[in-house]
């Protein structure tokens, strides 16, 4: 798969908390973590499961910040 996005951190999935339509993913990047907020539907469709490898791709328009 090709990319036009830069910001890629490879980490492992730490967490997935399904909501009634988002769930939110935490990744483990090596101390630092992140967390997605993706469709359920792309949660089942991409398989994922705690403690998988996984890859989070950063877009400019959609950064966040915040604070533990």
């Amino acid at each position: 798969m090709k990319i036009s996005a830069r910001n890629v951190l490879k980490g492992k999935i730490l967490e997935i908390t399904k909501g009634a339509t988002t769930s939110h993913v935490r990744v483990d990047l090596g101390g630092a973590t992140v967390t997605a907020s993706i469709t359920n539907e792309a949660v089942d469709e991409l398989k994922l499961e705690v403690g998988q490898e996984a890859a989070a791709i950063i877009k400019a328009s959609d950064v966040m910040i915040a604070v533990h």
